[in-house]
């Protein structure tokens, strides 16, 4: 186990270097600088901007100087505020992880419900209702959904504040973010379920006189959760931080809507830390994803 979770890691370490590599590069083979306007700038005002973020050196040269801050814990400063990158990458990531985390939540403990009830109500009534639902939720984007929220729930009934930072409400935005997930992981949980309560240990436990709720959910439930576990570990990750367009639609001041309006900017460096934050989530939810599969199955050998 120890040395399984030790390759993990130093795979992951390459993984978020290879990222940050072609982050880089990638950034600086955009068309165009950072400061380009509408309005012609003065030369001699760019040459010194460029000089104080090193811009002005080879290209090479730029990405030992941000690899050695970053690994220094330095994310930069933002080219247009001029403020530490980090700091405000943290104060935004609070806003979507109180989002995301929400969302994350109702996501896995409705759609395993939803999910084993569909299983065992198969082509019955209740099956039939929840898959049409669930396929609605899959076929509807989360930024379509925001937009029917707001305009239904804010704008004609009124029930709802639009977005305010000072008095926020986030029932609206944690449907829209979750509803997709929710669906998916529905559809996941009932093939699972089906599967495992086909299995010849639930047909040995049945005929030894085990009650029919342990069968299904100390049995079947656990060994259908191991599917549910290989797309709940990126969700997490991909909610916390890729819920852009509904924190726009909402107006939250979350990372999301950092991540949009630095791409607007041009501000290269704020883009860099945001998609290196967010690779390193993702490689992070995968490795407790591997780790949490010997916890729900011991058979599972990680080699």
């Amino acid at each position: 186990m120890a040395k399984y979770i030790t390759k993990r890691i130093l795979l992951a370490i390459v993984s978020i270097w290879i990222i940050t590599m072609i982050t880089f590069f990638a950034m600086n083979a955009i068309p165009g600088g950072p400061f380009n306007k509408e309005k012609a700038t003065d030369p001699a005002v760019i040459k010194q901007l460029e000089e104080r973020y090193n811009l002005d050196k080879p290209l090479g040269e730029q990405y030992v100087i941000y690899i050695k801050n970053l690994l220094h814990g330095d994310w930069g400063v933002s080219l247009k505020t001029g403020r530490p990158i980090w700091s405000d990458m943290i104060n935004k990531f609070g806003v979507s992880a109180k989002l995301g985390v929400r969302a994350a939540i109702i996501a896995i403990i409705v759609g395993i419900i939803l999910g084993s009830c569909a299983a065992l109500t198969r082509n019955r009534l209740p099956d039939r209702l929840i898959i049409f639902f669930t396929t609605l939720g899959t076929a509807m984007p989360s930024f379509v959904l925001a937009t029917l929220l707001l305009l239904v729930f804010c704008l004609w009934l009124g029930w709802f504040q639009v977005f305010s930072s000072s008095d926020p409400n986030y029932t609206l935005p944690v449907i829209a973010l979750s509803v997709y997930p929710m669906a998916y992981i529905t559809r996941l949980t009932k093939t699972s379920m089906l599967d495992a309560l086909n299995q010849d240990y639930i047909r040995t436990a049945r005929a030894k006189g085990v009650s029919k709720l342990k069968v299904i959910f100390v049995h079947g439930l656990r060994n259908a959760l191991i599917p549910v576990i290989t797309y709940v570990g990126p969700m997490v990750a991909y909610i916390l931080v890729g819920s852009m367009v509904v924190e726009n639609i909402f107006t939250i001041g979350g990372l999301g809507s950092t991540f949009v309006t630095s791409i607007s900017n041009r501000d290269y460096p704020t883009i860099m830390a945001v998609t290196i934050f967010l690779a390193i989530l993702m490689v992070f939810a995968n490795l407790l994803t591997d780790v949490v599969y010997k916890l729900v199955d011991p058979r599972i050998k990680l080699d």
